[in-house]
């Protein structure tokens, strides 16, 4: 009988209205590697979290080793023995490699940090690693690193720990193919000295690669187990889907209009040579798993994200914006689906959150507020903005509500292409109804809309056509009979060239 390191039973967890997890369950057996698999939103991470106590559960329980836990935080996870490397660093950049791995338990000498110990025992833990951390010095601070540095000293931050349990979730999402050899060998060593691990990953060769068994997910529910050795890729994207090949969405459009936009090798930051061209009124929707390109590829084509080779032609002109007000003045606006960090004016009026783009494509200051708020008057109403005044700060307004200011913002510049960059994000779904809506009747009047979000579905019901990106690259283009959620997870998961 297996030996099970960690076992989560019927755990359920909800953010508001969202059930993010439900009555999923999950084991982990003694020195094995457990992948986990799923679309995007299905609920892996949080269940994670909550196995590693960065979450709590609604209900359910998590066992570690056969005893309940009720871990207060990460901090108590990581002294009961599980350590996770996430996708997002939580790395200081101020600090070096070697203070960054010992973060709170860092040698000390006479009541200070005995630096020659810290220095000598991270040498240590890099050299116990092999290849994978060939060439890092544990004095560079960590701000100086490349991303694909960085998220080894994460891993070397767990490793640090001795954990008998690791979560790597999406581990190797900006690692190259010499350094994520290195570390499936790093996993094959830790396998060997009895420590178990939980693997996540979009990449389906490295699952099939390094895991004994897989887990996959759908809707934040648990849908199925198989040992590695007895399944296929095409099994688990069905068991992914249902086990349906579904029918083509019957509301995406065949357009015949001649291109607005064409985009030829588009290389820079993350992307690697994304050819495509735009047409009128199209909605052009970009999927794949998180991460993989599309908001490089939004931000690149706003002139807010470096181009280092490639062409691109709007209405048979050479467009190359060098900055976003000159994409604005060229006619694209962004939308960005991360309103706390890169959408709203916190404590600005709704005015000047609506107002923003517009004054920018003009290229001046309009001093008179009340001819301003006027002109916003269309863009309210067919925005159906819900507020008090137009001066209040943009802060008293619900999620969905400054979502849309972020929206009317774009459109108040009269776009020709709107790049929308997961706008739908924490927002309800009435919210969400009415943004499609009014994508589909600026579609009519022929605006085009290039369109990511995590949210296959999105994709599905909205797009007329769908890129699927992997590791920087269109790794396929779906339409007509292959604008499934077959075909989109089955791209999704196949590897760049």
């Amino acid at each position: 009988m297996a030996e099970f390191a960690l076992r989560a039973a019927g755990i359920t967890r909800r953010f508001g209205p969202l059930v993010a997890v439900d009555d999923c369950s999950f084991d982990l057996e003694r020195g094995e590697v457990h992948a986990l698999l799923g679309s995007n939103g299905c609920g892996k991470s949080t269940l994670c979290k909550v196995m590693a106590g960065a979450l709590t559960a609604d209900s359910g329980e998590v066992r570690l080793d056969g005893v309940v836990t009720a871990f207060r935080g990460p901090l108590d996870a990581r002294r009961g023995g599980i350590a996770t490397v996430y996708q997002e660093m939580s790395l200081i950049p101020t600090l070096s490699v070697m203070e960054n791995i010992a973060l709170g338990n860092e040698p000390r000498r006479g009541g200070r940090v005995d630096r020659a110990a810290l220095r000598a025992q991270t040498r240590g833990l890099m050299a116990s690693v092999g290849a994978l951390a060939q060439g890092l010095d544990p004095a560079a601070l960590v701000g100086d690193l490349p991303v694909d540095r960085q998220q080894i000293v994460e891993i070397l931050k767990a490793l640090a720990l001795q954990p008998r349990v690791i979560l790597f979730d999406e581990s190797t999402s900006s690692l190259d193919r010499s350094q994520v050899d290195a570390f499936f060998a790093l996993v094959r060593r830790l396998k060997g000295q009895a420590v178990s691990i939980i693997f996540i990953s979009h990449r389906m060769e490295e699952i099939f690669a390094i895991a004994d068994r897989v887990t996959v997910m759908q809707n934040g529910r648990y849908v199925a187990t198989r040992r590695i050795a007895e399944t296929d890729r095409d099994e688990l994207v069905a068991l992914m889907v249902g086990g349906r090949r579904d029918k083509a969405v019957t509301g995406a459009r065949v357009l015949d209009a001649a291109p607005m936009m064409q985009i030829g090798g588009l290389t820079g930051g993350r992307l690697k040579g994304v050819t495509t061209a735009l047409r009128p009124g199209e909605i052009l929707g970009l999927g794949g798993l998180h991460g993989q390109g599309q908001s490089d590829f939004l931000l690149a084509l706003f002139g807010a994200s470096p181009v280092t080779g490639g062409t691109v032609t709007l209405a048979g002109r050479p467009y190359r914006p060098t900055t976003p007000f000159a994409a604005l003045r060229m006619g694209l606006s962004y939308v960005s689906g991360d309103r706390g960090r890169a959408g709203s004016l916190h404590g600005r009026p709704i005015l000047e959150n609506l107002s923003l783009a517009l004054l920018a494509r003009r290229g001046g200051i309009v001093a008179n507020r009340r001819a301003l708020a006027a002109g916003m008057g269309g863009i309210v109403e067919r925005l159906k903005l819900k507020f008090g005044k137009l001066s209040h700060a943009i802060g008293t307004l619900s999620g969905g509500n400054q979502q849309k200011v972020i929206l009317g913002r774009a459109l108040a510049a009269t776009p020709r292409v709107l790049l929308l960059d997961d706008p739908t994000k924490g927002i309800d779904v009435r919210a969400k109804e009415d943004l499609y809506a009014l994508l589909r009747e600026l579609g009519a009047q022929g605006t085009a809309v290039i369109l990511y979000s995590s949210e296959d579905q999105e994709l599905l019901d909205n797009a007329d056509r769908v890129l699927v990106f992997n590791g920087g690259q269109v790794v396929a283009e779906l339409a007509g009979e292959r604008l499934t959620e077959y075909d989109l997870y089955s791209a999704a998961l196949q590897s760049a060239a």
